[in-house]
């Protein structure tokens, strides 16, 4: 095995390390069932600007993996392995292969709302949480709280260009001479 795959290799474990303690905090507190496995994800954006796609989904696929198996809060699992796990992966196909920023956002929004509903479905029907989760003020209203999350997805979306960015402009330089092995 060559130095540089192997050292590739070593950073996927680092980043599949790094996502899972994300997903495993998300057990600590209720309100960070959903902020833990988003910032779990950003630990997405090194292994597709590093590495690209190809050693990406892997690193996605075991944080997944063992998120699902060992994380304290399957919720938070759930919310890895179904969009926040994947999507800085996506997130960078879609912006590099569709050149209109509307058709790049109605795909974007078109699969933060199938991705949410098959959470939605899978933890009411799979992991029995109580429908009224999905309440406010005893109102079941999960067709509101799909349109409020849509508002936050936005600001999630232009969070994970702005991480990007800043790990693009700041430690890209240090990080890919590591894994090229010139320290």
């Amino acid at each position: 095995m060559k130095r540089g795959h192997t050292l590739k290799v070593a950073f996927s474990g680092i980043l599949i390390a790094l996502a899972l303690l994300f997903i495993c905090l998300g057990g600590i507190l209720p309100a960070m069932t959903y902020a833990m496995p988003a910032l779990g994800g950003l630990m997405l954006i090194p292994a597709v600007v590093e590495l690209g796609p190809g050693w990406a989904w892997p690193v996605y696929f075991a944080s997944s993996v063992l998120g699902v198996l060992l994380g304290p809060d399957k919720s938070a699992a759930v919310l890895f392995l179904f969009f926040f796990g994947y999507y800085p992966i996506v997130k960078a196909l879609l912006e590099h292969k569709v050149h209109s920023r509307l058709l790049c956002l109605l795909f974007k929004l078109l699969l933060f709302n199938a991705a949410a509903i098959a959470a939605f479905y899978i933890s009411v029907s799979l992991l029995n949480v109580p429908k009224m989760v999905f309440s406010i003020a005893g109102i079941y209203l999960p067709g509101v709280l799909l349109l409020l999350a849509n508002f936050v997805f936005l600001l999630y979306d232009y969070a994970v260009g702005g991480v990007a960015a800043f790990y693009f402009s700041r430690l890209h330089r240090f990080i890919s001479k590591w894994l090229i092995g010139n320290f």
